[in-house]
C-alpha cells in the first residue's frame, strides 16, 4: 500500500524573509481529506570545523527558545546558490574561516512540518580569512575538544540537531 498523499489545493498564508507558510488541501491514501501545514525553507548548510582536535562552535541566542545556543556554524541557502557555496560562505561570514568542504550527507530537521533540507560538511585546509558577520547578527566563537562536544551533547548542553548529526556522523565516518 502506498502511503503517498495527493495535493488537491492549498494557498500561501505568509511570505517571509527566510520562509512562506502553505495550507494544502490533500487527499490521504484512504481516500479522506486532509490539511497539511508546511514551513517552506530554502534550507540551509552547515559545516564542522575540526582544527588540532578541537570543534569550532558558535554560541548565539536563539529567540525562538529564549536562550543562547551552541551549534556549529550555519545559514541558509540564497535562491540560486549551491548548498557547498553557502557553506564556503557561512563558514567565512560567521567565523573568519575559508575552507575547502567535504559532504557529509544532509538531514530533515523537522519533516512533520517543514521541507526544509540541512546539507552538512567538513571544512578541510581551512584558513583564517576575516570574519564577516550580517547585520543584526551577534555570536561568540570556541574551539571545543572534540571529546568534551560528545559530552556536551550527551549532557544536553547541545542539542541542535545539525550540530548533532554532523558531530556523530563524523565520529560514525572515523570509525570506519
Amino acid at each position: 500500500m502506498s502511503f503517498k498523499e495527493e495535493k488537491t489545493g492549498g494557498k500561501t498564508i505568509y511570505r517571509g524573509k527566510i520562509l512562506n507558510l502553505v495550507v494544502d488541501d490533500v487527499r490521504l491514501p484512504n481516500g479522506s481529506a486532509a490539511k497539511r501545514e508546511i514551513v517552506r525553507h530554502a534550507g540551509g548548510a552547515a559545516v564542522l570545523f575540526i582544527n588540532d582536535g578541537k570543534v569550532l562552535l558558535v554560541k548565539q541566542f536563539r529567540y525562538a527558545y529564549g536562550k543562547e545556543l551552541y551549534e556549529i556554524p550555519a545559514g541558509m541557502i540564497n535562491e540560486g546558490e549551491e548548498p557547498v557555496a553557502a557553506a564556503v560562505r557561512e563558514l567565512e561570514e560567521e567565523t573568519g574561516y575559508r575552507a575547502e568542504m567535504e559532504p557529509l550527507g544532509f538531514i530533515y530537521p523537522s519533516p512533520g512540518y517543514t521541507d526544509e533540507i540541512i546539507h552538512l560538511f567538513f571544512a578541510k585546509n581551512a584558513i583564517y580569512i576575516a570574519q564577516k558577520l550580517d547585520d543584526g547578527e551577534f555570536l561568540n566563537l570556541s574551539f571545543v575538544p572534540l571529546e568534551r562536544v560528545r559530552e556536551m551533547i550527551e549532557n544536553g548542553e547541545i542539542s541542535d540537531a545539525k550540530t548533532v548529526a554532523a558531530v556523530y556522523g563524523y565520529l560514525l565516518k572515523k570509525q570506519n
